[in-house]
């Protein structure tokens, strides 16, 4: 049956969808922005099918052309794979509608090259998400890495291309550690299936300690490259403020989440957290290193007045959340961590679809320039003040949920120092978001009338403000509910 096949239908739907987009677009090019929501919907409603399944059967394992793991590629979904993948896929069909007016602004004559684009983006990033074979990491890393390069070099812009190259230099860099990763635990595991690798790893570090420690620290330069933890941030404020605002929101609500969950897979479940804490300590370094992106993505976007910069540093910040939550390796944190992968999705989507949108209607991108824009566009600025609350933590925003939780997981790890981090933290986003608030609501506009932007990307904007108020109200109990067996998958006990 087909409902077999939907584990590798994720991946292969966009796959083969954006190879169909220069087709329909020879014919028709207004008809391929809904061709390209389509697919991603029909991607989402299956990524929905693959968690009902593994919720009423357990964790999918889906073998390639009939060889059995771990000799053959394995697609693996648990809990915690289903959740990103839908998660992910969803962010992805919201701005698919939203770039169809935004693209045609900003992208005169590219609808065609960049749709496709977009489709081999979201082939990478599922497959990333549900693959159980190591090596294909790699593979789709690159796939996904490629069509990010490519979407930020897109358009005419100078500086986009400069951005493109800088991020594809550093990125370069990136593939090589984790691939020597990869390469050294094949050497003493003789797989590639993570499934089995995660099992021999325990014996292979008694006989070649030194090989497994390299390939450690490989995969956390990398991998921190990749979700653009400080200091190895620097291609992130260029990429998310060059680039096109639909692109801007797509990778920053998508491409360094996915990132984020693979860089938990490889630490976590692969190598165990013991051995992180018993050999390497690597969840303290971790630590201090998210507290320090924490803040000092949050000072560093105070400095900014260019609205799409100001957003890309508080990237930076709010990265350091993922990874607080994940090194701390506890429940609660991890907890936080998690809800933090969608919350941030989330919340960076809309917030980079308000700033695509004040470029749509007024060419402004300097905050100071924001004078009156309640005015103008009333429905966008309340949708910005509904999620910069959520960036802030205001209860009952989501922001708050994934907040809670790390603070409880850092008292329960006995680091109340992180709780300062975190509350320090959001005293500095109130200093950034207030300048636009300041702007927008407290000064006139010279011009009276309501100038909102078309309802195709007005209505993606609204949508995701409105969840990041209605998840924060079913978070503190049903979510944590949800949670609880993508965590116990991580930590079991």
């Amino acid at each position: 049956m087909i409902y077999d096949d939907f584990p590798a239908l994720i991946v292969l739907l966009p796959l083969f969808a954006a190879f169909t987009v220069p087709i329909i677009g020879y014919f028709s090019k207004k008809s391929v922005p809904y061709f390209v929501s389509l697919a991603t919907f029909i991607t989402f409603i299956i990524s929905i099918f693959n968690l009902q399944t593994v919720m009423s059967s357990g964790t999918i394992s889906y073998t390639m052309g009939g060889w059995e793991p771990p000799w053959g590629i394995e697609y693996r979904i648990d809990y915690l794979s289903a959740f990103v993948s839908i998660v992910v896929i969803f962010l992805i069909f919201i701005v698919s509608i939203y770039s169809r007016k935004s693209i045609e602004n900003e992208l005169p004559g590219k609808t065609v090259p960049f749709f496709t684009i977009f489709l081999l983006l979201t082939a990478g990033l599922e497959g990333l998400i549900v693959t159980g074979d190591i090596f294909n990491v790699y593979v789709f890393l690159e796939i996904s890495s490629m069509a990010a390069y490519a979407l930020i070099a897109v358009g005419s812009n100078r500086n986009a291309l400069m951005a493109s190259l800088n991020y594809l230099i550093i990125g370069t860099v990136s593939a090589s550690f984790i691939l020597l990763g990869i390469g050294y635990l094949y050497m003493v595991t003789g797989t590639l299936n993570m499934a089995d690798m995660a099992n021999i790893l325990p014996a292979a570090f008694d006989e070649r300690p030194k090989v497994i420690l390299a390939a450690f620290a490989f995969f956390l330069v990398g991998f921190s490259i990749k979700v653009g933890l400080f200091p190895l941030h620097t291609w992130m404020p260029d990429a998310y403020s060059q680039a096109p605002s639909a692109v801007s929101a797509l990778l920053a609500s998508t491409f360094t989440k996915v990132a984020a969950y693979v860089m938990v897979r490889f630490m976590i479940t692969i190598f165990k957290p013991e051995f992180i804490i018993s050999t390497v300590n690597a969840n303290i370094i971790l630590a201090w290193l998210a507290a320090i992106a924490i803040i000092a993505g949050s000072v560093l976007a105070i400095s900014q007045t260019d609205f799409k910069r100001m957003l890309a540093y508080s990237s930076v910040s709010q990265i350091g959340y993922i990874i607080l939550g994940i090194a701390l390796l506890n429940q609660m944190a991890m907890t936080g961590g998690i809800i933090h992968i969608m919350n941030h999705g989330i919340m960076k989507a809309a917030l980079f679809m308000v700033a695509g949108a004040i470029i749509y209607k007024t060419g402004i991108r300097n905050i100071n320039d924001f004078k009156g824009l309640s005015k103008t566009m009333p429905y966008t600025s309340a949708a910005f003040t509904l999620v910069a609350l959520s960036m802030i933590g205001v209860p009952p925003t989501v922001g708050f949920v994934s907040k809670w939780y790390l603070a409880l997981g850092a008292i329960e790890a006995d680091m109340w120092v992180f709780v300062g981090v975190i509350m320090l933290s959001s005293l500095l986003n109130i200093v950034y978001f207030w300048r636009v608030f300041e702007n927008m609501y407290f000064y006139r506009a010279e011009g009276g009338k309501v100038d909102e932007v078309p309802l195709s990307m007005l209505l993606p904007i609204l949508i995701l403000a409105a969840l990041t108020f209605l998840l924060g109200l079913l978070a503190l109990y049903p979510l944590k509910e949800i949670m609880a067996p993508m965590v116990q998958i991580l930590l079991p006990g």
